[in-house]
C-alpha cells in the first residue's frame, strides 16, 4: 500500500525550541490534517549552545541530514533567531537529488537559507509561518496557513501578489541587508521583492534599505513591496519619515518601482510567498 502521509522534518538553524512547543505543533497538525501529515522534530531542535540550538556543526549536520533524507517531503524551519549564516558553507555543495525535490518553509533569519537555496537552484524555497508563530496571538491561523500550503498548496494561503504569476521573493529587511552583497543572495532581477521587519529603529531601517537598494542584485527588480514593520523601537528623537516613506525614498533613488504594501510580517497574519512565484 502506498503511504500517502506527507513527512515534514523540522530543524532550528538559529535558536532552539522547547519540547512543549514541538508537542503543541504536532498536536495542532494532527488535529487539522490527521494522518495526512507526520512531523519529525530533529533532536537538534532542543539543543542549547549559548544563543544557538546546538553548535554550528550540530545545526549544520541537522539541516544536511533532513534535506538529503528521502523520507522527508519538506523541511519546515521551526523558528528564526540569529544563526543561519553560521551554517557550514560546504553543506550546500553536498545536497543531493532528494534535497533538490523538497520544499523549504520559514522566514526571518531562515530567509538567508531560503535565499542561498534559491540562488543555487536547490529545492523550492518559500517564505511563510513557522511553529514559533503558535506562541503569538492568533498563532493557530499562521500555523494552519503553513500546513495548508505544505500539504495542499492551498492558494488562499498565498500573499495576493504571489498568486498573480509573477516572480516573487520575500525577506526581513535587516536580514537581507546583511547578505545581499554576498554569494548567498540570488539575482532578484524581474522579481517583486517583498520586505518586512520588526523591533528596529527607523534609522536602522533606513540604513538597511540603503544597502539593499544600492545592491546590484536588486537594481533590476520588477518592484518592491513593503510588508508590516512592527514594534518600531522609539528613538531619542523622531526620524522624520515613517517606514513607507523610507522605502519609497530608496526605491526612487535606485530607480526601482515602489508597488505598495504586501501582506507579510512578523505576525500571525504573515502570508506565504514562494520564491520565484
Amino acid at each position: 500500500m502506498t503511504d500517502t502521509t506527507k513527512h515534514i522534518a523540522l530543524v532550528c538553524p538559529g535558536g532552539r525550541i522547547t519540547e512543549d512547543l514541538a508537542e503543541k505543533t504536532a498536536d495542532f497538525a494532527a488535529a487539522r490534517h490527521g494522518a495526512m501529515v507526520k512531523l519529525h522534530f530533529h533532536p537538534q531542535c532542543f539543543l542549547e549552545a549559548g544563543h544557538f540550538a546546538g553548535t554550528d556543526a550540530e545545526r549544520s549536520a541537522a539541516f544536511f541530514d533532513v534535506a538529503n533524507d528521502p523520507q522527508y517531503d519538506a523541511v519546515w524551519f521551526a523558528r528564526g533567531g540569529y544563526g543561519a549564516c553560521r551554517l557550514n558553507d560546504a553543506v550546500y555543495g553536498e545536497l543531493n537529488e532528494h534535497a533538490r525535490a523538497k520544499t523549504y518553509l520559514g522566514y526571518s533569519d531562515a530567509g538567508l537559507i531560503l535565499s542561498r537555496l534559491y540562488a543555487l537552484g536547490l529545492g523550492r524555497p518559500v517564505h511563510g509561518p513557522m511553529p514559533t508563530d503558535l506562541l503569538r496571538e492568533d498563532g493557530e491561523a499562521a500555523a494552519a496557513r503553513a500546513l495548508d500550503y505544505l500539504l495542499l498548496s492551498a492558494p488562499e494561503t498565498l500573499e495576493p501578489t504571489a498568486r498573480a504569476g509573477v516572480k516573487t521573493a520575500a525577506f526581513n529587511i535587516t536580514v537581507l541587508s546583511s547578505f545581499i552583497n554576498t554569494d548567498w543572495a540570488p539575482d532578484l532581477s524581474g522579481h517583486v521583492v517583498m520586505l518586512e521587519d520588526v523591533a528596529e529603529y527607523l534609522y536602522r531601517i533606513d540604513r538597511a534599505m540603503f544597502t539593499i537598494m544600492t545592491a546590484p542584485k536588486v537594481r533590476n527588480a520588477k518592484g518592491v513591496m513593503l510588508g508590516r514593520v512592527s514594534d518600531i523601537t522609539e528613538n531619542d528623537r523622531p526620524f522624520g519619515q515613517n517606514e513607507e516613506e523610507i522605502v519609497r525614498h530608496w526605491c526612487q533613488c535606485a530607480g526601482v518601482p515602489y508597488l505598495g504594501r504586501a501582506d507579510i510580517g512578523h505576525d500571525s497574519a504573515n502570508r506565504v510567498v514562494p520564491f520565484g512565484g
